[in-house]
């Protein structure tokens, strides 16, 4: 093992296995090495017997659940928009040929104890139970103007430059009220707290055009979609890419100790007392624990049911986004279920999970709202998860380290922190005009 990589990237999550994609396409020489002897480290898919093992024990799992091998069961389980930028990845990496994907049956937002469809656009806001009358109607416009908003056209920006004024302003000139502010930012453009209020209106405006866009891509009941079988599928088909270009992968290599110089830059990786030189070293927040922070908590439910979630029309697959505002929090909570449909459980079976950034003493009781949701529930897992973000700066020491998974069930947030990664390491942007109808999802 002397031979010296460009890169050696360290974990096969989803974020690692996406930048090692990337990097080998670029022709750089990757080493990919993982101190487990499975794909997606945090970000595994598994079986029933898997999943029981990690969070029971020598507990097996109850009989009526049906045969461990018909689960995938992902452990950072999220949507992906349809024309968001995961997809814009795969189609420019190509890894769209190694998955199928199908189209996720429903959007809901949570209001006032009840679940309600998303409308996303002019005529879906006129039909929606969300609002009222009147407020339909400037909802409508709101809808049209963002519909019709081009940044290049300025005969399209109602006289507004929307990088100086305030989502919360562009919001007061159409007179929305909060409820329906509440239901724009959180369930459309998948912001997770009320910060964005006060930031630019145009990062909001893009956002909620991508919802829009991406929900009339499969005229599915959501934007999102989601491969069959999981996303376990994503790390290998990234691990895939990797080697068609010339990247190596290895498994099961314990320690994976980062070297470094005397001037603190990285200078290889040792495992079993062989050391591997390197330029950069790319991770997730586990193998350099001295150089990242804790930022938070996740805790979430993951729930075995026999019935899709209530309310909301029968949905097979369905995300559901419960703002901040309306639980008194101050991040939202999420639900992602799904079943026998995406082939990730056993016929009939159904699985939620219900996830939020912990906030009190008691994170169990915090998911309550979420899981009353749910309706009845078979089984049950209360997991929970450090936060970690890193804290170190690239440019001094060739660390390229990822921030842990947050709580939310899309990707949205995911592949910009690949994205900025991306571009720390080689110095440029990720060029992702690609043509978005490569990647297709399967019919029914």
């Amino acid at each position: 093992m002397d031979e010296e990589y460009d890169v050696i990237v360290l974990g096969t999550g989803l974020k690692e296995c996406i930048l090692s994609g990337l990097l080998s396409v670029d022709r750089l020489k990757v080493l990919h090495m993982d101190r487990n002897d499975y794909y997606g480290g945090a970000a595994a898919s598994l079986n029933l017997n898997q999943l029981w093992k990690k969070f029971k024990g020598d507990e097996k799992p109850p009989a009526f659940l049906g045969s461990s091998k018909e689960y995938n069961v992902d452990m950072v389980p999220k949507f992906m928009m349809a024309n968001g930028t995961l997809v814009r990845v795969l189609i420019h990496t190509d890894v769209t040929k190694y998955l199928l994907f199908k189209a996720v049956d429903g959007s809901y937002v949570y209001k006032q104890g009840k679940v309600y469809k998303v409308p996303s656009n002019d005529v879906e806001a006129l039909k929606s139970p969300l609002m009222g009358l009147f407020e339909k109607r400037r909802a409508r416009k709101f809808f049209i103007f963002v519909q019709n908003y081009d940044e290049a056209d300025a005969k399209t920006h109602d006289g507004m430059n929307l990088q100086t004024v305030t989502t919360k302003e562009l919001f007061e000139k159409f007179g929305l009220d909060a409820n329906t502010i509440d239901f724009i930012g959180h369930s459309l453009a998948l912001h997770r707290d009320d910060r964005f209020l006060s930031e630019p209106a145009l990062d909001t405006v893009k956002r909620v055009k991508l919802y829009a866009e991406s929900m009339a891509r499969f005229q599915g009941g959501s934007p999102y979609i989601y491969p069959l079988y999981g996303l376990g599928e994503l790390p290998q088909g990234f691990a895939r890419l990797s080697a068609v270009y010339g990247g190596t992968y290895m498994l099961a290599k314990p320690e994976c100790k980062v070297e470094f110089d005397e001037m603190g830059q990285v200078m290889g990786v040792t495992s079993e007392g062989e050391t591997v030189k390197a330029k950069k070293v790319v991770c997730d927040p586990s193998y350099l624990p001295n150089k990242v922070k804790k930022v938070g908590k996740v805790v979430r439910a993951i729930c075995f049911m026999s019935h899709p979630i209530p309310n909301t029309n029968n949905s097979d697959s369905v995300q559901i986004i419960l703002p901040q505002k309306q639980l008194g929090r101050r991040s939202d909570m999420y639900v992602f279920c799904c079943s026998h449909s995406h082939n990730i459980a056993a016929k009939d079976k159904y699985i939620a999970f219900v996830s939020a950034e912990v906030e009190t003493d008691t994170p169990e009781a915090e998911l309550e709202p979420g899981l009353a949701l749910l309706g009845h529930i078979d089984e049950k897992i209360i997991d929970m998860y450090d936060m970690y973000e890193p804290v170190n700066d690239p440019s001094l020491d060739n660390c390229f380290i990822s921030k842990s998974y947050d709580p939310t069930t899309h990707f949205e947030t995911t592949v910009q922190d690949v994205l900025s990664m991306y571009t720390k390491i080689t110095g440029k942007n990720l060029d992702l005009s690609v043509d978005l109808s490569a990647a297709s999802a399967a019919e029914e």
